[in-house]
């Protein structure tokens, strides 16, 4: 029997390919499988950039009603086990091979992907659960993401970027066309966006999908230090500001309040739970702050790994202004625009670390440097991995700086072991869900 270490190595080598986008093969082993539909609410969430977050809104607030919630997301930072959530716990290892044991031998000779063998495990596990809702982030894209075999009852798109162009399409039309995928005739459709999408507007009428659209069907309000909420069915007045940080998690929250009005039929949610869960919500890697003892320098860890993105983390830099400087530790993989993130983030930044990342889309530390050089006018030096950029930004750093990682889960995820290994943050909490 294989260990969850030894299955997912085995299953990174199943397919000839890291990324093979399709429903076809999901579609036969799930029949072999003979799953079904789930017949409670289900809540999927594409978008370029905000997925994460929405998706913890949903559930910590879902939870914080009573109920019994499976979040499904990707990638992880640190365990794979993040991935799959149930009740806010980590699906156990036992249960999650299991699972695996059980695709193996329905998939026969079908090659699944890395991603494919991920999905199918957590509807398996949800499957199994008793849950009362899903909550399902979408990997890439929409239409042909191995998540959008679930049909579900409110389909979310927070936003659109230029991202994985390779695959969905070098204009922001083709992106919306493949995120409106997800879309189900007579469902839901809520735009997390405010720039307009005339392709998500098209796509959700043309399958008599009732739009909410921010600034338009729902909108939120600031109110000092709380705000507003107003939607189809809900005006929650005197909410607490979301526990993430940033300005952009209030357009967040409320898309995922927006998701939560459409299911409210099915499963109540009271202004109580909704406020609760806004307090509660936890997600690292979103401009998350930390701050080791006096005079240490701070950290800031964001995953920001698109133009659109840089320019959030930006603004939330500068809305933070600090006495020091801030010193970048970044590690981009091959296929992200490294150019573009470089020249937003240039006058947020006092010095840059490049780290290398492993893996088929890894970028070494130097060519990444050699990237950022073209950009920017400030020293940047590289590193051959995250942790030696993180120690080498700490031994320059002032007790007064500020250090920000960010580039990619795989710069945000072994920053954050480096930080726990140094001392500098508390041991990670590894709560298991138990079935049994």
């Amino acid at each position: 029997m294989r260990s969850l270490d030894q299955w997912l190595a085995y299953q990174a080598q199943v397919h000839p390919q890291t990324i093979d986008l399709g429903l076809e093969r999901l579609s036969v082993v799930l029949d072999r499988l003979q799953w079904q539909q789930p017949r409670v609410p289900v809540i999927t969430i594409a978008g370029t950039n905000g997925k994460g977050s929405v998706s913890a809104y949903c559930a910590a607030i879902l939870s914080a009603a009573g109920f019994k919630v499976g979040t499904f997301t990707s990638p992880h930072l640190r365990d794979y086990r993040e991935r799959i959530q149930i009740h806010d716990r980590w699906v156990h290892a036992a249960e999650l091979t299991e699972a695996f044991e059980r695709i193996e031998v329905a998939r026969g000779s079908v090659a699944l992907t890395f991603f494919e063998f991920n999905a199918l495990a957590a509807l398996l596990i949800f499957d199994a659960a008793a849950l009362d809702a899903w909550v399902l982030e979408i990997g890439m894209g929409g239409r042909l993401d191995a998540v959008n075999v679930v049909d579900g009852d409110v389909a979310v798109i927070t936003s659109i970027g230029l991202d994985h162009q390779e695959y969905l399409g070098d204009t922001l039309e083709a992106i919306a066309r493949e995120k409106a995928g997800i879309f189900r005739p007579g469902k839901t459709a809520v735009i997390g966006g405010r720039e307009p999408s005339l392709v998500l507007e098209e796509a959700a009428r043309g399958m008599k999908s009732p739009l909410k659209r921010l600034a338009i069907e729902y909108n939120y309000i600031l109110d000092g230090a709380g705000w507003r909420y107003r939607g189809t069915r809900w005006d929650l007045p005197h909410l607490p500001a979301p526990a993430l940080p940033g300005a952009i998690q209030f357009t967040n929250a409320a898309t995922a309040i927006a998701a939560l009005e459409e299911i409210a039929p099915r499963l109540s949610v009271p202004a109580a739970a909704v406020a609760r869960g806004l307090i509660e919500v936890r997600l690292p890697g979103r401009f998350q702050l930390i701050a080791p003892a006096m005079g240490a320098p701070r950290w800031v860890l964001d995953v920001a790994h698109n133009p659109d993105a840089a320019r959030v983390l930006a603004r939330n830099l500068n809305a933070n202004p600090i006495a020091g400087k801030t010193l970048a530790v970044c590690g981009i993989l091959m296929d992200k625009n490294a150019a573009g993130i470089a020249a937003i983030m240039d006058d947020c930044i006092d010095a840059w670390w490049c780290a290398s990342i492993d893996g088929a889309r890894g970028r070494n530390g130097e060519a990444l440097a050699n990237v950022i050089r073209d950009q920017v006018a400030i020293p940047v030096r590289a590193a051959d991995s995250v942790a030696s950029a993180c120690q080498a930004a700490l031994s320059a750093a002032g007790p007064q700086d500020r250090i920000v990682v960010f580039g990619s889960f795989h710069t945000v995820g072994p920053a954050l072991d480096w930080l726990e290994s140094q001392g500098l943050l508390p041991p990670m909490a590894r709560p298991e869900y138990t079935p049994r």
